[in-house]
């Protein structure tokens, strides 16, 4: 990352440090570039009542493990109390995404309402100039069909850790003042330049469970929240695209589209989950071959360029994760994303994230809706 280029060498840039190697490494790359750093640390959810993931980022260990690699790079430490705020936007939508039959992406609603905002505002009434953090993404300049200059969130150069999917909701006014050291670099790189400064946390292994879901076991967070008699624990009908009842699930709740696993069903025919309907307690199976779908709708969405350029020439897309992104065209309807792909897409899912690049930037996103097949731009 070259910062002398972009005109930022000497600027005071607040790092937001989960505790993991990722953030340490951002922070170091940014000190040694010759800025004045300061690390800060969020005391979200995992300071309450219920037991958190050991590895989380926003848990006891990860504000340790962060003061730890401050201290090693002799610059000053922050911790943050954002819980309230943590409890209201992310861990209270996941709670009602699942009750209403729907798969939700915490980190996202994370990065959407906690992270990115909230940092700026604390780094610049503290005399910040920039903020940063250790995602796997760049921030770059371009122009789009209207002419008028933007910063854009913007594919990471490895493929393999790319997090630009979980940032499509970052406020606007957020990217002008973001830096993203690791854009530019592989995990091994990252933990290799970790070991080199001998940074303490160099070989600590990646957190993959939800932060405040202690035990990766998910299901428990919701009854805890829902309660035990909450009709997303109701057991009810499995069936199929018929109508024809083949078996009995044990709670909406414990089941996603495209899942296989933990339905119950015998027979020579291998079934995934179609379709969660929670008006009516049930399941809708089929084979595998019905999931894939030509099109999808979704809403409560946030765009970094106006509609009218994510509809002016073809886009990728991409509706979660590990999905690669693929070929499509898509229009702004009011509140509503259309989205027609050029090949049918498999597990299309209710509640997921569905991400619109070009040219490997993040025009924005929003929460699918369900799958279609005629979502004609």
């Amino acid at each position: 990352m070259n910062t002398e280029a972009c005109g930022f060498v000497g600027r005071r840039v607040l790092v937001a440090m989960s505790g993991g190697v990722d953030s340490a490494v951002a922070t170091a790359l940014l000190r040694d570039e010759g800025h004045e750093v300061a690390g800060v640390t969020f005391r979200l959810f995992c300071h309450g009542e219920q037991e958190s993931s050991r590895r989380a980022c926003c848990g006891l260990e990860g504000i340790r493990d962060a003061q730890a690699t401050a201290r090693r790079l002799e610059v000053p430490h922050f911790v943050l109390d954002l819980e309230t705020l943590f409890r209201e936007r992310v861990i209270d939508d996941f709670t009602a995404e699942y009750a209403a039959g729907r798969t939700p992406n915490p980190c996202v609603e994370c990065n959407t309402h906690v992270k990115f905002g909230p940092l700026l505002a604390w780094a610049q009434k503290n005399g910040f100039d920039r903020i940063a953090t250790g995602h796997y993404a760049r921030v770059v300049g371009t122009r789009g069909g209207d002419d008028v200059e933007r910063h854009l969130i913007a594919r990471g150069a490895d493929p393999a850790k790319d997090q630009s999917y979980v940032l499509w909701g970052v406020p606007a006014d957020v990217p002008p003042f973001l830096m993203l050291p690791l854009g530019g670099l592989s995990k091994d790189e990252v933990r290799t330049r970790a070991r080199d400064l001998g940074l303490p946390v160099w070989d600590k292994g990646e957190s993959q469970d939800i932060c405040f879901v202690a035990g990766g076991d998910y299901t428990e967070t919701l009854r805890a929240r829902l309660g035990p008699e909450h009709a997303a624990f109701t057991p009810g009908d499995i069936l199929d695209e018929s109508g024809k009842l083949l078996g009995h699930h044990q709670g909406l709740a414990r089941y996603t589209v495209g899942q296989r696993h933990a339905l119950g069903l015998s027979g020579p025919e291998s079934f995934r989950v179609l379709r969660l309907v929670p008006e009516t307690n049930t399941l809708v199976v089929g084979p595998a071959k019905r999931l894939d779908r030509g099109g999808l709708t979704a809403s409560r969405l946030h765009f970094f360029m106006p509609p009218t350029e994510i509809a002016r020439a073809p886009v990728a897309v991409k509706i979660r994760y590990h999905h690669e992104a693929a070929a499509a065209d898509a229009r702004v309807d009011g509140d509503r994303l259309h989205v027609r792909f050029r090949e049918p897409q498999r597990g299309i899912t209710p509640g997921q994230s569905c991400v619109v690049y070009r040219d490997g930037l993040v025009l924005g996103g929003g929460r699918i809706e369900g799958a279609c097949d005629c979502c004609a731009p």
